[in-house]
């Protein structure tokens, strides 16, 4: 479902734009009237883009590496070259990379993980909120993960529990200068098979066990015994990031089918 002009002259960054709930989310807010920045290290993100402006949207594409502060301040500053300033910030870069059991992760994996799905996030905010201070306005949706608490993927629990401490932190912040914060805590989610993998090599037998694992219990800890679809974790992202949200801040949404992280 589609609010036609929801996201009209409003200014919409999304990282991690290339493929899956990023994608989703541009189209729906293209579909929408938003002017979108889509962002993402993939050069994927062109195709996003031509599709988001068949639908009538005003599109920017930037590669960058979101893992990094010169990545998200290249973002911030090409956005506002080119739009103007920044309204909307919906941070999904992010996923875990290995499934296994905490001991058997190596110092390097544990450190790739929370770049992965911490640290854009946190340079992404960092970026884009001097411009919203100074516009006195602004809203930032945080895509986290209902695997805070689950099993073989600890790291990546642990930056999604960073996440929402940063949703908290920044909404209690920033209300003063009316910018809204907030989180979706995703469920599991059917997705299109990845076309970048994030982690490239091929499953050992162990591993896929304990991929297995990760399914068997995000299906079992939903009450609704399912993954959810993109759409569904669109619609709750993009009713955050709107005007509808307007007294809503430092919230984490589960989107889980009752499973609430």
């Amino acid at each position: 479902m589609t609010h036609p002009d929801r996201f009209r002259n409003k200014v919409m960054i999304v990282t991690g734009a290339a493929q899956g709930i990023g994608r989703g989310v541009a189209l729906a807010a293209a579909a929408e009237g938003a002017q979108l920045v889509l962002a993402d290290r993939s050069a994927l993100v062109h195709e996003v883009t031509q599709e988001a402006a068949a639908l009538g949207a005003q599109v920017t594409a930037v590669e960058a590496d979101l893992e990094t502060w010169p990545g998200a301040a290249a973002l911030a500053a090409r956005a506002l070259a080119d739009c103007g300033r920044i309204d909307i910030l919906v941070n999904n870069v992010g996923g875990t990379i290995w499934a296994k059991p905490y001991e058997e992760y190596e110092e390097a994996q544990v450190e790739a993980e929370i770049r992965r799905s911490l640290f854009p996030t946190l340079w992404c905010c960092r970026a884009v909120l001097p411009a919203m201070v100074a516009a006195r306005a602004g809203s930032i949706v945080n895509v986290s993960s209902v695997a805070t608490r689950g099993i073989y993927r600890v790291p990546y629990s642990a930056a999604k529990g960073g996440v929402n401490a940063l949703t908290a932190s920044l909404a209690m912040e920033h209300a003063q200068d009316g910018i809204r914060v907030n989180a979706v805590a995703t469920g599991g989610t059917e997705a299109p098979p990845r076309k970048v993998p994030r982690n490239p090599a091929p499953l050992s037998e162990r591993e896929q066990v304990w991929y297995q694992g990760i399914v068997d219990q995000t299906t079992a800890s939903s009450l609704m015994h399912r993954y959810g679809t993109i759409a569904e974790q669109v619609a709750a992202i993009l009713f955050l990031a709107s005007g509808e949200a307007s007294y809503i801040t430092g919230t984490v949404l589960p989107v889980g089918g009752g499973d609430q992280g």
